[in-house]
């Protein structure tokens, strides 16, 4: 692999002198993407997409081709599909990416990797450039304006009894892997654990049928099949949690794998159960900021004025 790789370095060498130059945004942008502090802030999310990614390591897109294909697709506006097929094609970009000769990520491996980057991150990031900018005499940072934008999220309209539904089916989908796994490694586990999803998919069903009514009767109702529905959560939850237990003793890969999906999604399910306990049982308002309305998609928010679920995109600029 190091021989191929000299290779490909040898054949670049090679074509350096036929290479347009990056435009000028692109040269000033590579010289603070090359800053230490702000590798290091993208290298540690970008680290958890693989388990034991620090410690073993792991054949995977390197990081700074990730973040500077990510600088092309948002400084000329491009879908992740048309960056994938602009640097592809361009071997000044090429190099820009530092993917020289090498096989461009594909548009879903971007993705993947561009979700990883969690919303804190890129704070911090805007920051440390900030204040790249003002050492290196760029700007004296007098203004700062901030330009908002939002991007609609792909999932269903959120409601309390769909996220409890989706909360037992996979939790109980993990659970029935993670004791399978247990099973074939000769451990104990405690038997009675039952598959509540399509009982919770009947619950949420019902509840969806009784509260179209407005009548005090019909309303009565729907709590006491929600209450049915949050035990039924509860009780897969608590299962969840001893399973997680059980799994993270295990040196297995699977069984890891497993026992961080679970630590994944039993905080979200747990929050899902307090959100609809105060607002269904207890008639409380839920504050925006306290909510939670997709499991998948969890740093979702919901824009009252637009009506649609986003994810805030922030882009910063000073002078």
């Amino acid at each position: 692999m190091l021989v191929e790789h000299h290779a490909t370095d040898k054949r670049f060498e090679e074509l350096v002198g036929y290479i347009p130059e990056v435009s000028p945004a692109l040269r000033k942008i590579d010289e603070y993407l090359g800053d230490e502090k702000l590798d290091k802030l993208i290298r540690a999310d970008l680290a958890k997409r693989y388990p034991k990614t620090k410690e073993t390591g792991r054949n995977s897109t390197p990081v700074e081709v990730v973040l500077r294909m990510l600088v092309v697709k948002r400084l000329y506006g491009y879908s992740y599909e048309e960056t994938e097929r602009v640097v592809r094609d361009s071997l000044s970009l090429r190099a820009f990416c530092r993917v020289y000769l090498q096989e461009v990520p594909d548009d879903t491996t971007l993705i993947r990797w561009a979700n990883l980057i969690q919303p804190k991150t890129l704070e911090t990031f805007n920051q440390q450039v900030v204040q790249l900018a003002v050492e290196r005499k760029v700007t004296k940072g007098r203004k700062l304006r901030t330009d908002g934008t939002v991007v609609e999220e792909n999932i269903r309209p959120p409601s309390d009894s769909r996220l409890l539904a989706d909360s037992v089916r996979v939790l109980a989908r993990t659970i029935l892997r993670g004791q399978a796994v247990l099973r074939t490694a000769g451990q104990k586990i405690q038997s009675g654990f039952e598959d509540g999803t399509q009982q919770a998919k009947q619950l949420a069903r019902q509840i969806g049928e009784t509260l179209r009514s407005k009548k005090a009767a019909a309303q009565n109702a729907g709590k006491q099949v929600y209450q049915a529905l949050l035990h039924l959560t509860e009780q897969t939850s608590a299962w969840a949690e001893q399973t997680q237990k059980q799994l993270q003793k295990r040196s297995e890969q699977r069984a890891k794998r497993l026992a961080e999906t679970l630590t994944h999604f039993v905080p979200l399910v747990q929050q899902v159960i307090q959100q609809a306990t105060r607002r269904i049982l207890q008639s409380e308002q839920v504050p925006a900021s306290e909510k939670i309305v997709s499991l998948f998609e969890e740093h979702t928010d919901i824009i009252r004025a637009a009506r649609s679920l986003v994810r805030w995109n922030m882009d910063i600029r000073f002078g």
